[in-house]
């Protein structure tokens, strides 16, 4: 039986891991915003929570739940940093690796560049990441002798 060295496996876990297309409509971006999430619950009485953003895209994002929330429910969310609002949506409710409950969304409507960010185009491909890093002894060497990179 052929096993494969590890570099093989290291390659071919890479691989899977980095799609060449995006899937989603614009890529994810892993930051925390503080944002303030009001709506009505099924009951129909009024909630209000501060939490933050586990990551965001430019059409939703996932944020952190201080209650459950159902799926398709719709919540008024207010951007901390720059006050815009947007109408957004629970797609799903999930316990995350910080056993916290995790809700994505997307934006059904909302103010222009919600996030103050910018988001690569759609379908466009993920960067590439280096696989070389230089050791500490050559890049010593290189501010020495003025070397400049490859």
């Amino acid at each position: 039986m052929h096993r494969p060295k590890l570099t093989e496996e290291v390659t071919e876990m890479a691989n899977l891991h980095c799609r060449s297309i995006e899937r989603r409509r614009t890529t994810r971006a892993v930051v925390t915003i503080q944002v303030e999430v009001v709506g009505l619950d099924e009951r129909k009485e009024k909630f209000r929570f501060l939490s933050r953003t586990v990551s965001v895209s430019a059409h939703g994002g996932v944020v952190l739940l201080e209650a459950p929330l159902a799926v398709g429910q719709g919540f008024q969310m207010v951007n901390e940093f720059n006050r815009k609002k947007a109408a957004c949506r629970i797609v799903s409710v999930r316990i995350g690796k910080d056993s916290k409950l995790h809700g994505a969304f997307e934006m059904v409507a909302g103010e222009p560049n919600f996030w103050s960010m910018n988001f690569p185009a759609s379908g466009a491909k993920p960067m590439r990441r280096l696989s070389m890093v230089k050791r500490p002894e050559e890049a010593a060497r290189d501010l020495r002798t003025g070397a400049r990179k490859r």
